[in-house]
């Protein structure tokens, strides 16, 4: 991890999804082509208990599921994190039936160069993940991390599938359970992030977001929201299990009713005086999720000023950035660093 004010890491959020299919090796190696510290899967559970990397367990909208006759008896409704889902789970599936599927583009309106690569990758594993991030470290003088997110860690707990259990067996089993493994683990639940301080040294990263409260704290009827997690009190219980946050990025600055950036709000400050690092999330490149005056013209899938939301965030503070786009992110902390 970097300390305040040294060059921010840059972690290929799910690889690269601006240029290739989310969660697939050819969008990891690009990442990794393009100069990112850390490749960052989001893992869920296959019925056999085997971790896998998805989005999200539902993978109706990121695989070919439903075009698959065979699988059509499995879609299904569920309860996930208190909102109903339809559509097909990976717990539903065998890690078998699951290496049958291939990704699909996840935003094909707003990344329609992805949709022909549709049908041509299959769904990894996390070992599989962190094989990647290994080879393609040999000869390298700063090793490729790893950066985990697990995702919806109390509703695979209460169904008898453990990510804890299933994360740390694998970390175990690989020699990776060490604070100098370059793997990261993160979660937007703050239970399993304080069980696993107890059982692992590597470094833990609390999400946080702009709106909604950690499901975890939801259905223990805690009334604590994310942004009563993000005050300096609560930040001060946060670095009792963690050693840094991961915030929306419009926690760090502020955005008005127009969209407009509207100034830093002091939690950078926050986390740096309580010793966490803080990396921000996600930062993309087409207009539709820049501020509306780094927006270059109407069209929400084009691309706008995003060098300077990076100089921003860089300027900041921020110890690091979730991209969807390494090469930008690269780019613009070269002509930070150059600056500074």
């Amino acid at each position: 991890m970097t300390a305040a004010r040294q060059a921010p890491v840059v972690i290929g959020h799910r690889g690269v999804p601006g240029e290739r299919l989310e969660h697939t090796r050819p969008s990891y190696l690009l990442a990794i082509e393009q100069g990112c510290d850390y490749i960052e899967p989001d893992v869920v559970v296959t019925k056999d208990g085997v971790l896998v990397v998805r989005h999200e367990n539902e993978i109706g909208g990121t695989t070919d599921v439903a075009e698959r006759p065979e699988f059509a008896d499995r879609k299904t409704l569920k309860v996930l994190d208190g909102v109903p889902h339809t559509g097909w789970f990976t717990e539903d599936f065998t890690l078998e039936e699951i290496r049958t599927l291939r990704a699909r583009e996840r935003l094909p309106k707003l990344r329609p160069q992805n949709i022909p690569l549709a049908h041509t990758e299959p769904v990894l594993t996390f070992d599989e993940v962190v094989d990647i991030a290994e080879q393609a470290s040999v000869g390298r003088d700063e090793p490729v991390g790893v950066y985990v997110e697990t995702k919806h860690p109390t509703y695979f707990a209460g169904i008898g599938l453990d990510l804890n259990d299933l994360l740390v067996a694998n970390l175990e089993r690989r020699g990776l359970d060490h604070e100098d493994s370059g793997v990261v683990i993160q979660s937007k639940e703050t239970g399993n992030l304080r069980a696993l301080r107890d059982r692992t040294p590597v470094p833990l990263v609390q999400l946080l977001d702009r709106q909604g409260a950690p499901y975890d704290l939801v259905a223990a009827g805690d009334p604590r929201t994310y942004a009563a997690l993000s005050t300096p009190e609560e930040l001060t219980g946060i670095a009792a299990y963690a050693d840094g946050i991961g915030p929306n990025k419009s926690q760090v600055i502020g955005r008005d009713r127009s969209q407009r950036l509207t100034g830093e709000t002091g939690l950078v400050r926050d986390a740096h005086d309580l010793g966490l690092f803080v990396h921000v999330w996600t930062m993309r490149s087409e207009n539709n999720f820049l501020p509306l005056d780094l927006r270059v013209g109407r069209d929400k899938a084009a691309h706008g000023d995003a060098v300077a939301e990076y100089l921003a965030f860089y300027d900041a503070g921020v110890d690091g950035v979730f991209t969807d786009f390494t090469q930008t992110a690269v780019q613009a902390r070269r002509a930070w660093a150059a600056r500074r």
